[in-house]
């Protein structure tokens, strides 16, 4: 049986399209990953929504590596030119809460049960955050990387989203040549772009001969 997918893309300009019909200017959570997979996300989405930045990613490996993607975060928030306000909120370092979720997954290849995992963790974090400081949405800017599966994001996104009561804005912002615009945005800004996505594991992939 074949299932039809969504294109979550026009599924999101169609709130957008909604938003500004009805002239309101929403509070959105944005987990994100990193600063150049944000930069994009914040250039379009600042123009619909009062922002605030999550950082949370106990994935990162090593420490020393979190804290070069946290300052460069908060870097980029302070260059950028906004419409509407767009806040910063440090996430835990929750390393250890990482590998426990992790345990027996370890040699699985990346994109696989461990990484949906890992979605799910950051996400439900993110779903937290957003009930508790009374948002009206979250999302996450994960599905802007080609190597992410935006079909899997936004499912987990809008199951969490609906345990914690708080809307999920559904994305695929890889699409309108959203992933291009952040590798152009991450050069006009100096941005530094990692080379393997953030785990011990995901590193250790990289680095395995083709």
């Amino acid at each position: 049986m074949n299932i039809q997918k969504i294109n979550y893309q026009k599924e999101l300009e169609k709130v957008l399209k909604k938003l500004e019909a009805e002239q309101k200017v929403p509070t959105l959570l944005i987990h994100s990953c990193c600063a150049p997979c944000s930069s994009y996300v914040l250039e379009y989405l600042s123009d619909y929504f009062k922002i605030t930045v999550l950082y949370y990613n106990p994935n990162i490996y090593p420490e020393s590596e979190y804290t070069k993607r946290i300052l460069e975060q908060q870097n980029l928030i302070r260059a950028m030119k906004f419409r509407y306000p767009v806040s910063f909120l440090a996430g835990r370092y929750d390393k250890e809460k990482f590998y426990a979720m992790a345990a027996g997954m370890e040699d699985l290849r990346e994109g696989g049960a461990r990484c949906m995992k890992c979605y799910e963790l950051r996400l439900r974090e993110a779903a937290a955050q957003a009930a508790a400081g009374g948002f009206d949405y979250f999302t996450t800017t994960l599905s802007i990387s080609p190597l992410k599966n935006a079909q899997k994001l936004n499912e987990i996104g809008i199951r969490v989203g609906k345990e914690y009561g708080v809307e999920y804005l559904v994305s695929d912002f890889k699409k309108k040549n959203g992933y291009k615009r952040s590798i152009e945005l991450s050069k006009e800004y100096g941005l530094y772009r990692q080379d393997y996505c953030g785990c011990e594991f995901s590193m250790r992939d990289s680095k395995k001969p083709e």
